[in-house]
């Protein structure tokens, strides 16, 4: 049974003791079933089922690595895991990680950083080459300045055009030299950076690789204290188990909890969230010892709901702070809870299906024959207090009698102070 199916069970419960209560305190008479009025305590309550878990407690984690952007693992089953329940020791084993998807990420950086370490070599090389080919370059149009000169010096006595011609081809041999060298230093400079991204993407490989290397043998995970180990429940309420995936998200395989102080995790309808606050008492009831009975009060109420499996409504999460502590008490106990959301010490109470309104105005049929107008006051899910025009002992109709019409209205005067 799910916390969700446990939740609709304790409801049901409440509501049947309340339904039996009402039961004895209502009877028949003229037909009709009619109920005596009560006084005395009145309490406004919400029920709800809780599972007991620890308030504090050490987390047992998988390798903190994993969070590392070195490595990159979509998902890390749990492949064994201890019962839970088990008492341990700082060090023992608790679980064990699956390592399949990691060998094979580690196989494929191995292959990945030795082909980049051929292309980084490989850029060495091409980058050395094409250098040593532009200094060749560069020594060639060095000489042919030169040769440009001595043609042009040489051509003192020659005709004009000659002359011009030789000037002509020095400025060009001029000109080849200087590009070429200016072509040199560029390159020079995109060498470097060729070869340092190069040099970046082999490191960076290097670095996941030797990571994803350095975490395979804390696969297996260990006990930081001793303790009871407690299965950790994930963002969906589910508990860890064999096969669950750990992520960089969230790391904890199990925990041990600290049993000196117990919360009862419970969840409220949102119908009832309203009325529920910190602070309210809390009567705890214990499913596999219901002949014990404990305190305690509301310590936190979830101020956003959540959709939980088959369940319409979105429930708000509540926490409840027990005050007892014994040794019977353990996490992932089912606890009853009941919440007393508002008490009143002395006061007149009916069922609520024994008050009627007609334009605006409430009322009761009584067996003498009357419409009684009252003032009501809070109610709960099956009894509303009457603050005015009731008596402890006077009896009402639970249902409207077929004479209903016959009933003459009293209590007029209270109507001014039903409106105020």
């Amino acid at each position: 049974m799910n916390l969700t199916q446990k939740i609709l069970t304790g409801s049901g419960v409440v509501f049947a003791i309340i339904l039996l209560a009402f039961i004895f305190t209502s009877k028949e008479t003229d037909d009709y079933p009619y109920h005596i009025v009560e006084r005395g305590k009145f309490e406004i309550l919400v029920p709800v089922t809780g599972e007991l878990e620890a308030e504090n407690s050490v987390s047992i984690n998988a390798p903190g690595e994993l969070q590392s952007r070195n490595i990159r693992l979509r998902s890390v089953p749990i492949q064994d895991l201890i019962p839970e329940g088990t008492e341990v020791e700082e060090g023992d084993w608790v679980a064990t990680l699956d390592r399949t998807e990691a060998e094979l990420s580690l196989a494929d950086l191995q292959d990945q950083m030795l082909s980049e370490e051929a292309q980084y070599n490989a850029t060495i090389l091409d980058t050395t080459i094409r250098l040593s080919n532009l200094r060749d370059e560069l020594i060639n149009l060095e000489h042919s300045v030169e040769e440009m000169r001595l043609v042009l010096e040489q051509s003192t006595y020659e005709p004009p055009a000659t002359i011009r011609q030789a000037e002509i081809n020095l400025e060009k041999a001029k000109m080849d030299f200087r590009q070429a060298r200016e072509n040199y230093v560029l390159y020079e400079l995109e060498a470097v950076e060729i070869v340092r991204e190069a040099e970046l993407d082999l490191e960076r490989r290097i670095r996941r690789y030797e990571a994803l290397d350095n975490i395979m043998d804390k696969f297996v995970i260990t006990s930081p204290g001793a303790g009871m180990i407690m299965y950790h429940r994930e963002w969906s309420g589910e508990k860890r188990s064999v096969g669950s995936n750990v992520h960089s998200r969230d790391l904890t395989v199990a925990v041990i909890p600290d049993l000196r102080s117990l919360v009862s995790r419970a969840f409220v309808n949102e119908i009832d969230v309203d009325i529920v606050s910190v602070g309210q008492t809390v009567r705890i009831g214990i499913d596999a010892y219901p002949e014990r009975s404990y305190t305690g009060s509301v310590v936190e109420v979830a101020n956003v709901g959540q959709e939980l499996p088959n369940m319409d409504a979105k429930v708000f999460e509540v926490m409840v702070k027990v005050d007892q502590i014994d040794n019977i008490l353990r996490p992932a106990m089912t606890t009853s809870n009941v919440i007393v959301t508002a008490s009143y010490d002395d006061v007149h109470f009916v069922p609520m299906a024994a008050v009627h309104q007609q334009e605006g105005v409430s009322f009761v049929y009584r067996n003498d024959g009357t419409r009684q107008i009252v003032v009501p006051g809070p109610a709960n899910d099956n009894y509303i207090i009457i603050e005015q025009g009731l008596e402890e002992g006077e009896l009402v109709y639970l249902t409207e009698p077929e004479n209903h019409n016959d009933f003459k209205f009293v209590g007029n005067e209270l109507i001014a102070d039903g409106l105020n």
